[in-house]
């Protein structure tokens, strides 16, 4: 197979032939039909988020069944399929409560396993992990429902409760923070986003935000706060680093609740916050980290009976070969939307 392999960090993916991979037991073998680059490839690029090396990088992928594994009784080759990040056992205590996102068996394809940016991708755990691609669903946008979507869908569902009516502030337009956009409107929330390019926040707005806040000529927090009259109910941390994390917390109103998405890597990894804010505020702070594979079912009903159109997530699909490129602009500020892998070959 063709296949993208970084040998070290920050240094261009080796584009070349790879071994194709076999199914595991319980597992299948894809056939990628779309993969996202996301920040979270970034930190693996760059070493903040080490991993073994050489590997294969991308974790939010869709594809279609070419190799059954023994043992899976719910796939056959030619089903189109999408896969969330976290691949979970299915069978221990975390699983069986329906808590597969903190399975001690976890495996994560392009961090503890080869990944999607390749022609093919072993995909283990079938049969607790993978759910139907939905006709009516195109495969770049599927790709993004393995990280973005999800991991928005559950932090505004699963983990903040978010209620039709309430002010939620989106920290970070990316992937993530537009997901959160267009997942909060569509629950019936106020939303106001947060960055520090324009370009992004005229895009949000575009999308159904009610303000958009540019930090870089502004206090955030404050600006949040006077235009909920006195502080957000949910706020979205999507960039994970200490200026948003702080300016999330402080943007929220008596008794609300912060979500940290972005990921806190290198220096960011251990932040002060102000303890002071979220006691005299009583807040609530929950940490999120993608989506149980059951949750699926609610978040395709939910696009399908809303009509809610993602698309606009997308805006650039790229060859496997523009994917060292788009890593590397993940350094500064980049464009509106994300990009996603639909052209293998070239």
């Amino acid at each position: 197979m063709r296949a993208a392999l970084l040998t070290g960090y920050r240094a261009p993916l080796e584009i070349g032939a790879r071994p194709d991979p076999t199914p595991p037991e319980g597992g299948v073998v894809l056939r990628v039909l779309a993969c996202g680059i996301c920040r979270s490839d970034w930190h693996v690029w760059t070493g903040s988020d080490p991993v073994a090396l050489p590997q294969i990088p991308g974790h939010e992928y869709c594809g279609e069944v070419v190799a059954v594994g023994q043992g899976v009784s719910q796939w056959k080759a030619g089903d189109r399929v999408i896969a969330p990040f976290i691949l979970a056992c299915g069978h221990c205590p975390a699983c069986s409560s329906g808590r597969q996102t903190i399975c001690p068996d976890q495996v994560l394809p392009g961090f503890t396993q080869d990944g999607a940016y390749a022609e093919l991708v072993a995909v283990p755990f079938a049969d607790t992990n993978l759910t139907a691609l939905p006709p009516w669903m195109e495969p770049a946008l599927a790709a993004a429902m393995g990280c973005r979507v999800t991991t928005a869908w559950h932090a505004l569902t699963g983990r903040a409760a978010l209620a039709p009516g309430e002010w939620l502030a989106v920290f970070g337009a990316g992937g993530v923070g537009l997901s959160v956009t267009m997942l909060g409107k569509a629950l019936g929330a106020k939303v106001i986003v947060v960055d520090v390019v324009q370009e992004k926040l005229d895009y949000a707005m575009r999308l159904g935000a009610e303000a958009g806040v540019n930090a870089a000529s502004t206090d955030a927090a404050a600006a949040v706060r006077d235009l909920t009259g006195g502080g957000a109910d949910v706020a979205i941390e999507a960039l994970g680093i200490e200026e948003t994390t702080v300016s999330a917390l402080k943007s929220l109103g008596k008794m609300g609740r912060m979500v940290q998405v972005g990921m806190p890597t290198g220096a960011h990894a251990n932040m002060p916050i102000p303890m002071d804010a979220v006691y005299s505020g009583q807040l609530a702070v929950f940490g999120t980290r993608g989506m149980p594979a059951w949750r699926y079912p609610s978040l395709l009903s939910l696009l399908e009976a809303s009509q809610l159109d993602l698309s606009p997530l997308i805006s650039r699909r790229v060859r496997l070969s523009d994917a060292s490129a788009e890593l590397a602009a993940f350094d500064g500020p980049t464009p509106p939307g994300v990009a996603v892998i639909t052209d293998f070959l070239s």
